[in-house]
């Protein structure tokens, strides 16, 4: 009964055909055994030699510097990315599909990547088909909400297709200060894959799997006091909603997911978040218990808090989502905007490619007279909307923030008040409602203020705002021409609270 238990747990998260796992005739497949099929090589893979690469940095000097390295499984991997004979290395990150979009907080893994990449290394996106379907512990204290196999495959469909707008994105422009043309980094040992980087889904080598094959060739390695050691698993079992099998055995399958990587496509190095390590682990531990050999390295990334300890990357409204489908370009940029000075120049480190001494610059004008408030972080805006979302997108923010400073004589766009209305309170109301009324009551009529007499109030004060321009008669009614395009109205009181109203 115990394993028949097991056998319907493990089906439902590995595939979504359970008479394919409990088949006993599958269970000694070949199939399996195709898959974990292993030539040892003469000498371990890291000493292998290839044509000298141009002198290029260490990359792991790079994210120490950028404070991007939080463990490392081996400082062996300094070593080989500071050997000019070596290989290039080929360094995967896994993404796993719980929602439509990656967040601000995946973003740093994609970064790292694209430094290895940057310093002629190969990279790998992993999109967790297979692995979405189980829900990873670690940094969670309640388990992930199961999604249906459907909305799965519709948001592997979506990352996948961000994952690789920003790393080709992150391919262009390159300038490192080191001595050799642009191009010859780009190109040195690239010639197999797209700008050297490839994005996969678990799914596609798990779909082959059944779980009596997976228990035997794998669940053999694992030592259940070894998996329960790590810390997202003890963190768990001492909170009052303990952990799944479910989850307990994702360790197992990240593991697993190096292994397979490590074997069939040379991938040999992992990264991840700080609460990714037991996972990491897991994974090399794998490949040295059943390959025998050495190789295989992990790095993580510290996760992304603010000075004051709150996480990076989340707002009032939630999630910092990088799909502009989620959450527009503007609403991107203005968050990078608000952060605060004592975070700003760490930031820059992070979550950007500027160089170290541009950074510095920055950091000691900030100090100096005259500096004009939110320069830095305008900077720091501009850097990573640029990388997230393009060029366009960039525009499309600046030309936003533009045209909602209060004030401003920019000329207001309806098109660009609409498309931030999904990211700012907004309403509608109907045009006779409008049309003739007073500006106090539409204010709250519209529930941007919460009264008449603070409407006033606001308007003594200086601080209301019609379509950028200051209101300073508590009697103004709404014209016809105030009406842009016969359709919208924007309120501001001070500079960050706006309102979109759309009049039908």
């Amino acid at each position: 009964m115990a394993a028949a238990g097991a056998g319907a747990a493990m089906t439902a998260l590995l595939r979504p055909s359970t008479t394919h796992f409990l088949n006993p005739r599958h269970c000694l497949s070949s199939r399996f055994s195709r898959l974990c099929s292993f030539s040892l090589p003469s000498s371990p893979p890291r000493t292998l030699e290839a044509q000298p690469r141009p002198a290029i940095p260490n990359v792991v000097d790079i994210l120490r510097e950028r404070s991007l390295v939080e463990s490392i499984t081996s400082e062996n991997l300094r070593s080989v990315c500071s050997n000019p004979n070596s290989i290039p290395l080929k360094v995967y990150c896994g993404f796993d599909p719980t929602a439509e979009s990656l967040h601000l907080g995946n973003l740093i893994g994609i970064i790292v990547l694209a430094w290895f990449r940057r310093c002629g290394h190969k990279t790998v996106a992993l999109i967790g088909g297979a692995t979405g379907r189980v829900g990873d512990p670690s940094g969670k204290s309640l388990e992930r909400p199961e999604l249906d196999v459907e909305t799965i495959e519709k948001n592997c469909a979506e990352i996948r297709a961000l994952v690789h707008r920003i790393l080709h994105r992150a391919n262009t422009n390159i300038e490192l200060k080191m001595g050799c043309p642009n191009d010859e980094i780009l190109n040195s040992d690239c010639k197999d894959s797209d700008n050297c980087f490839l994005v996969v889904d678990n799914f596609d080598w798990y779909k082959e799997i059944t779980l009596l094959d997976f228990l035997r060739e794998v669940g053999r390695y694992a030592r259940v006091g070894t998996m329960m050691a790590k810390e997202s698993v003890k963190k768990r079992l001492m909170s009052e909603e303990g952990i799944s099998y479910t989850e307990f055995t994702y360790q197992l399958l990240q593991g697993y997911d190096f292994f397979y990587m490590f074997k069939n496509m040379g991938v040999n190095v992992q990264i991840g978040g700080s609460d990714q390590w037991g996972n990491i682990t897991a994974g090399t531990e794998l490949i040295r218990k059943i390959l025998q050999v050495e190789g295989a390295y992990g790095l993580t990334f510290p996760l992304m808090l603010k000075s004051d300890g709150s996480k990076f990357g989340k707002s009032e409204g939630g999630a910092i989502w990088l799909s502009p489908a989620m959450l527009s370009p503007y609403k991107f940029y203005q968050y990078f905007i608000s952060v605060p000075d004592v975070d700003v120049v760490r930031f820059l480190k992070i979550l950007t490619f500027l160089n170290l001494e541009e950074i510095q610059e920055l950091e000691e004008a900030m100090k100096k007279p005259g500096y004009v408030p939110n320069t830095t972080q305008k900077r720091l805006a501009e850097e990573v909307t640029r990388f997230v979302h393009g060029e366009e997108g960039l525009a499309e923010a600046v030309k936003a923030t533009k045209a909602l400073k209060p004030g401003s004589e920019t000329e207001l766009d309806p098109e660009t008040i609409e498309g931030i209305a999904k990211d700012v309170p907004s309403c509608c109301l109907p045009y006779d409602q409008v049309l003739n009324s007073l500006l106090v009551e539409i204010s709250v009529t519209s529930g941007f203020l919460s009264s008449k007499s603070a409407a006033r109030r606001l308007i003594k004060q200086g601080g209301f705002y019609l379509n950028n321009k200051r209101v300073d008669n508590e009697g103004k009614m709404i014209e016809e021409f105030d009406i842009l395009s016969g359709k919208l109205l924007l309120l501001s009181a001070g500079k960050k609270s706006k309102m979109v109203i759309k009049i039908s």
